[in-house]
């Protein structure tokens, strides 16, 4: 069995910010020509499949934009937990970064030898994932098992992210989670993950520094994540929260 079975699987990853170019292939419009009767059967198929991948983009589209929302409200409560206001970041976030993935995970014959993912934790404030089935596992807060998250459907499941770790001076913990796989069924999910822009930095809140909780995280941005995921492996256990927190 591959021990890197499931870890190429992810099919899409795009800024909603700067789409990729290939998604225009999917946005032109059909012209009347297109549906002359003296086209070839296999010209109609192909115009329909791109018909069809732009209805799905549009969707996909609709959903980004709703679940920015969704994290802009969630964060707002957030930080008033954290006794900020409610909108001590929302411009910022409303500027920043929104990256969604979608993996798909297939079916795989001895699914309790290898994982989807291996544990990490997200870059992001928060991740919101949406999941067509059970194969979400997140460690518990004492750290000493994996627990499954329950498969119900159409339910949008939020995971702190390192950046929210850092902000709230660790009163929020990164969350570590992996994912893992079946025998019988695909699985996909659609994780959209949620940070200030490219260089903002992201710094401890100073309204929570003081003499009994000195600051314990180093500022980062989006481009020290990925400067950080060009030469560590998280695979291998390589930790970007790990790396941020401020040695006593």
């Amino acid at each position: 069995m591959d021990d890197n079975y499931g870890k190429n699987q992810r099919i899409i990853g795009l800024s909603v910010q700067s789409p990729p170019s290939s998604i225009s292939a999917f946005t032109k419009p059909l012209k009347r020509s297109h549906f002359n009767h003296s086209h070839q059967p296999w010209y109609f198929k192909h115009r329909i499949r791109n018909l069809k991948a732009l209805v799905e983009l549009e969707k996909m589209a609709s959903f980004a934009v709703d679940v920015k929302n969704v994290a802009m409200e969630v964060m707002g409560a957030i930080t008033e937990s954290l006794g900020l206001s409610n909108s001590y970041m929302r411009e910022k976030l409303e500027d920043g970064m929104q990256v969604m993935a979608i993996n798909c995970y297939p079916p795989c014959p001895q699914p309790d030898r290898v994982l989807g993912l291996p544990p990490h934790t997200d870059y992001s404030f928060v991740t919101i994932l949406l999941q067509s089935g059970q194969g979400l596992q997140v460690m518990s807060t004492n750290e000493e098992e994996w627990r499954l998250i329950a498969d119900n459907h159409g339910v949008l499941h939020v995971q702190v992210g390192d950046f929210l770790e850092v902000l709230s001076n660790g009163s929020y913990k990164s969350v570590v989670h992996r994912a893992t796989l079946n025998s019988e069924k695909t699985r996909y999910s659609i994780a959209s993950l949620h940070s200030y822009g490219m260089d903002e930095k992201v710094e401890t809140a100073k309204e929570l520094v003081d003499e009994q909780h000195p600051k314990g995280y180093k500022g980062s941005s989006f481009r020290d994540f990925l400067k950080f995921l060009s030469t560590n492996d998280i695979a291998e256990g390589s930790s970007f929260i790990e790396n941020l927190k401020i040695k006593s």
